[in-house]
């Protein structure tokens, strides 16, 4: 069997779904760019997509729920200096598409020659970090409640505490295509999967919770017994670890975060800081500083569209730039930010694959893809040891950042109170509140042990949401302010 070079499959499953049964093929696309393209614009582009999204849950042990859902449109841009024009429609047809491209065209002086010129095509270099399946024909509807209600066995068979289980499974099967004024052609084929673990326990009165859960981008096979077992157990374990807790103590202290998605902290506090809309605007708190060190020296952190099968990774953004691997901090140095198209364009440099949208009804914007810190030299354990009196955090809930001044608030779900190097007991309702920036400057001590999160992660800007990826090693870093309870 003759197989063809991935970055070529792709764009033929997606002109098979998203051209060829609208009666639709290039010609079309290039008629479409040359109307937006006869009026004076930077950039045009046409986004096809279709998705396929399904939803299972469990509670009260029995799956209680589930959806289908197809969504497909395309959208069409035209960008002008700062200015954006967008339209979009649910109708994949030549006429909506001759019709969107009339209306966004208007953003742009009329040209000066009679024809409107679209450079050749060239097809898109890509990445190819994931199968092109659909994940959700990857398990069939009883083994998907089946697994379910083997969490929820699980989870009871743990510890007599357990009050109630709640599970769930979403598998969604992406296919976009892009086309661009400057003869870009690219396509992708976007599986992603998620399970979900929530446990709540109780015990004389109290009722605590603990979640897990992972995914990626691969079918639902990757949830073999050892995985679905790993997630109960961190679930139950986080919901039994609070019910223990103690008031959190406030002030100023040492805190060190655990490895994995404590990194979301980083992704809060600094990665939507050197994303290249709020920077070219000027209102992050890292405008204008590349060069400069803005973090202690170790601090190197990077946003990396192409790890295979993350959650936050992608064989090309969603404007057809390929994925890349970029170092943003280097040893404390602030070495440059996150870009989609317009903005590289408006600030003189080059797209770093980071365009991302939510879907054809959205415009892109500059958006992180897995980002993380690099481990340093130090055990885990040994950073705890050096704690005299202050607060280890393993695991995060929700938080809130200011872009411009870098301040945010962030809630532990699962922390411990630490003096003289010896863990004392957990506490809960601690929060972390400072500023990224000064953040950064008072990491201390940095772990070996840097991990990625499970495959989790939904990042919000704008009204929009996108799969992301977080991670870092064990941190020290001292003089954080903790809110607390006690």
């Amino acid at each position: 069997m003759i197989s063809r070079e991935p970055t070529l499959e792709r764009l033929a499953v997606a002109k098979s779904l998203l051209l060829t049964p609208f009666g639709l093929d290039e010609s079309h696309l290039a008629r479409a760019l040359a109307e937006i393209k006869a009026h004076q614009v930077d950039e045009a582009d046409l986004y096809f997509q279709t998705t396929r999204s399904e939803g299972w849950s469990l509670e009260e042990g029995m799956v209680k729920t589930g959806s289908f859902s197809i969504d497909q449109g395309v959208g069409v841009r035209a960008v002008s200096g700062e200015k954006t024009a967008f339209a979009y429609s649910d109708d994949i047809s030549e006429a909506s598409l001759l019709d969107a491209a009339r209306t966004v065209r208007s953003i742009g002086a009329v040209a000066q020659s009679g024809r409107a010129q679209v450079a050749t095509k060239k097809i898109a270099k890509s990445r190819s970090l994931y199968h092109g399946l659909d994940p959700i024909a990857s398990l069939d509807s009883t083994a998907k409640v089946q697994l379910l209600e083997k969490v929820e066995r699980l989870a009871r068979a743990k510890d007599p505490r357990v009050a109630q289980v709640m599970a769930g499974l979403a598998a969604e099967h992406d296919v976009v295509l892009v086309a661009r004024a400057d003869g870009t052609l690219a396509a992708d084929v976007r599986p992603l999967v998620r399970l979900s673990v929530t446990v709540f326990v109780e015990q004389k009165g109290l009722r605590e919770m603990g979640s897990a859960g992972g995914g990626g981008r691969f079918g639902f096979g990757y949830f073999d017994d050892a995985l679905i077992n790993q997630y109960v157990d961190e679930a139950v374990s986080n919901a039994l670890t609070n019910l223990e807790a103690r008031p959190a103590p406030a002030g100023e202290m040492t805190v060190v975060l655990g490895s994995g998605w404590p990194g979301i902290l980083l992704h809060e506090a600094i990665g939507h800081g050197l994303e290249g809309d709020f920077n070219r605007k000027g209102s992050s708190a890292f405008s204008g500083r590349i060069g400069q060190r803005v973090a202690a020296k170790g601090v190197t952190v990077l946003d990396d569209g192409t790890i295979a099968d993350r959650r936050g990774s992608l064989n090309v953004d969603d404007e057809g730039n390929p994925s890349q691997r970029n170092v943003l901090i280097e040893d404390g140095i602030l070495k440059g930010y996150l870009q989609d198209s317009m903005n590289a364009r408006l600030m003189g440099v080059s797209p770093t694959g980071n365009g991302r949208r939510e879907s054809y009804a959205h415009v892109p914007i500059p958006r992180m893809t897995n980002t993380y810190m690099l481990g340093g030299d130090k055990a885990p354990e040994e950073i705890v040891a050096s704690i005299q009196k202050g607060l280890y955090a393993t695991n995060f809930g929700g938080g809130q950042v200011d872009i411009t001044s870098g301040k945010f608030v962030f809630s532990a779900s699962v922390a411990y109170w630490v003096e003289n190097g010896k863990i004392q007991y957990p506490v809960k309702g601690a929060t972390l509140v400072g500023s990224g920036p000064e953040c950064l400057k008072r990491v201390t001590m940095i772990g070996n042990d840097m991990k990625l999160d499970s495959g989790v992660g939904t990042c919000g800007k704008e009204g929009q949401s996108v799969p992301v990826g977080v991670g870092q090693p064990t941190l020290r870093l001292d003089g954080l302010t903790v809110g607390g309870t006690a």
